[in-house]
């Protein structure tokens, strides 16, 4: 099993930036794939969720801001982060639910 994320860098407040994550090593298209990230100093979070079936579910904190998307086709799972916040600085990584094995992550820094 395996994940590569990628898509991070820098950007102000106010911008957007769209991470990708490419899985191996298991069904893809029966996997629930889940964003999470975290900041410094804090506790991994969950983000963002994709079921196969095609539900997505958020945290409040990225409500309306961020979307998560899938193809299955290419085994990747997309973020989508728009009217990015300071407090959205973080490593983000992405996961199959249920795994115990993390990617790199890619980094995300909102600053001005």
């Amino acid at each position: 099993v395996q994940f590569v994320e990628s898509g991070g860098g820098l950007v102000q407040p106010g911008g957007s930036l769209r991470l990708s994550c490419a899985g191996s090593g298991f069904p893809f298209d029966e996997a629930i794939m889940i964003w999470l990230r975290q900041a410094p100093g804090k506790v991994r979070e969950g983000v963002a969720t994709s079921a196969p079936g095609g539900a997505t579910f958020y945290t409040d904190s990225v409500k309306g801001r961020f979307t998560i998307s899938r193809d299955n086709s290419k085994n990747t799972v997309y973020l989508q982060m728009d009217s990015l916040k300071v407090d959205d600085t973080a490593v983000y990584y992405c996961q199959e639910h249920g795994s115990t094995t993390w990617g790199q992550g890619t980094q995300v820094t909102v600053s001005s």
